[in-house]
């Protein structure tokens, strides 16, 4: 199984909406950036007023990876690690799910799923759109 994610007091927002089945990110009020990972200031205009979005989710392959050897710790293979550009202009360090590698193509249409963890919590991963 896949390991917990690690909260700390400025990602505590992102793991709950992880929970709930929802891809959000902080947004400055100030000058409406959107950001990820989470911070606790904005990287545009560096200030502290922001709130949370609600993503829609989709996105495009960018770039991907599969370590070519042994399984990372509470996978049975070794997961494809994968650049995401979401339809929002922000970009995600992910998984890869459910595509073979030989049909992985930059570029390729994307869309958020969530999966479970050791400790029953839930994780975004993303599989070819019209998959989940």
């Amino acid at each position: 199984m896949r390991p917990d994610p690690i909260q700390r007091i400025d990602s505590a927002f992102f793991w709950e909406a992880c929970e709930r089945g929802e891809l959000v990110a902080q947004k400055c009020e100030k000058c409406d950036v959107l950001w990820h990972p989470p911070r606790p200031m904005c990287p545009t205009c560096h200030s502290t007023d922001k709130t949370t979005q609600k993503l829609s989710g989709r996105g495009k392959l960018l770039s991907w990876v599969r370590q070519a050897r042994p399984a990372s710790f509470g996978f049975p293979e070794s997961p494809v690690a994968c650049l995401v550009e979401l339809e929002e202009g922000i970009r995600l360090v992910s998984n890869l799910d459910g595509v073979e590698t030989d049909d992985i193509t930059i570029g390729m249409a994307l869309e958020v799923d969530f999966a479970k963890t050791s400790g029953d919590k839930s994780v975004p991963i993303f599989r070819a759109a019209g998959e989940s």
